[in-house]
C-alpha cells in the first residue's frame, strides 16, 4: 500500500486556526503555542505544498486563493477526525463542564444564579470562557455555549432556545430625568452610547419604532457592552441594553427603560455539540439553564 503523502497534522491545525481568525495571534491563543510557533507551522505547511497560502501585510493576514480553496477540505477534515474521536472516546473526567457566553450575560445573568446549580449539582463544576465569538464547540473545549440569534445554526449542533432577546434604551434615572425623556422621539436631545460589538444596535432599535430621521452615529464608543452600560449607570448617556442584562439593574433602580424594551426577532439559545447533549454533566446544565430562562 502506498503511503499517504500528507503534511503534519500540526502543520493542518496551524493553518486552519489562522485561516479562521486571519490571525496567527489569535490562532496561537486556541491552540496554546505561540505566535511564532504558528507562523513557523504555517510556513513548513507552504514549503511542503510549494505554495504560499497566505499573504502577510504589516499588521494582518488574508487568504490566497490557493489557501481558500484549501480551508474547506481541511475544515471539513478536522471537524470529521474530532467527531470520529468523541464517538469513541470520553468526553473528559474531571466533573467539570466549560460554558462560553459574552462576558456582560456572564457577569449578569449568569454568575447570579449559578450558586443555584452548585447547590443542585456540587459534584459539577463549571468554568466559563466570555466571548462573543462566533460558537465552535469541540475546540478550547467549549461544551456549552450561549449566544443570541436565529437558526440556522451550524452542523453538528443542537440549539435550545433559552429567552426572546428584547432591547430598549436605559440610562440612570437622574440622565432621564434631566434631559426629559417621556417618548421615542426624545433621544434626538441624548448623548447616544455605543458597543463596538454592536454598532447597529441604535439603527435597529429607531426603524423599528419608526424614527428614521436620528443621528445614530455619534456619541461615545466602548470597547465592551458592559462598558457601555456602565456609562450609562454614571449619566454619560442613554444606551441601548437588553432586557435580561439590565433586569436586575433596574430593579435596583441604577438604571431606567424609559421606553420599554422591543422584541428583536433573536433568541438567547443554549448550543450543544449533538455528539455530546445526552452527557450527563452536559445535560444537567443545559436543562437546569433552560428552566432558570423560564423563571
Amino acid at each position: 500500500m502506498t503511503p499517504r503523502r500528507l503534511p503534519p497534522l500540526n502543520a493542518l491545525k496551524a493553518f486552519e486556526a489562522a485561516a479562521r481568525h486571519l490571525s496567527f495571534t489569535l490562532a496561537a491563543e486556541e491552540l496554546f503555542v505561540t505566535h511564532g510557533a504558528v507562523s513557523r507551522q504555517v510556513k513548513s505547511l507552504e514549503e511542503a505544498l510549494s505554495v504560499q497560502l497566505f499573504e502577510r501585510h504589516n499588521r494582518r493576514i488574508t487568504l490566497t486563493g490557493a489557501g481558500g480553496r484549501l480551508l474547506p477540505s481541511v475544515t471539513s477534515a478536522l471537524d470529521l477526525l474530532e467527531t470520529s474521536v468523541a464517538q469513541i472516546a470520553p468526553r473528559r473526567g474531571g466533573g467539570h463542564i466549560t460554558v462560553s457566553c459574552f462576558g456582560t450575560f456572564m457577569m449578569r445573568w449568569l454568575i447570579p444564579r449559578l450558586r443555584r446549580f452548585q447547590s443542585a449539582y456540587p459534584n459539577i463544576d463549571v468554568r466559563l470562557s466570555a466571548s462573543d465569538n462566533t460558537v465552535d464547540i469541540g475546540r478550547n473545549g467549549i461544551d456549552v455555549a450561549i449566544r443570541t440569534g436565529t437558526a440556522p445554526w451550524p452542523d453538528g449542533l443542537t440549539a435550545r432556545t433559552l429567552f426572546p432577546e428584547w432591547i430598549g434604551p436605559v440610562c440612570s434615572p437622574a440622565y432621564a430625568r434631566r434631559i426629559k425623556l417621556k417618548k421615542p422621539t426624545d433621544i434626538k436631545r441624548a448623548t447616544l452610547l455605543h458597543t463596538e460589538t454592536r454598532l447597529s444596535a441604535w439603527r435597529s432599535w429607531c426603524d423599528a419604532v419608526g424614527l428614521n430621521d436620528c443621528d445614530v452615529a455619534s456619541g461615545p464608543r466602548f470597547e465592551h457592552f458592559y462598558f457601555m452600560l456602565q456609562g450609562a449607570a454614571a449619566g454619560l448617556g442613554l444606551a441601548i441594553g437588553g432586557e435580561a442584562v439590565v433586569k436586575d439593574d433596574i430593579d435596583n433602580q441604577h438604571l431606567v427603560a424609559p421606553f420599554g424594551f422591543i422584541e428583536t426577532g433573536n433568541s438567547y439559545v443554549v448550543l450543544t455539540s449533538t455528539i455530546a447533549q445526552h452527557d450527563p454533566d452536559i445535560a444537567a446544565f443545559c436543562d437546569w439553564v433552560i428552566g432558570e430562562g423560564q423563571v
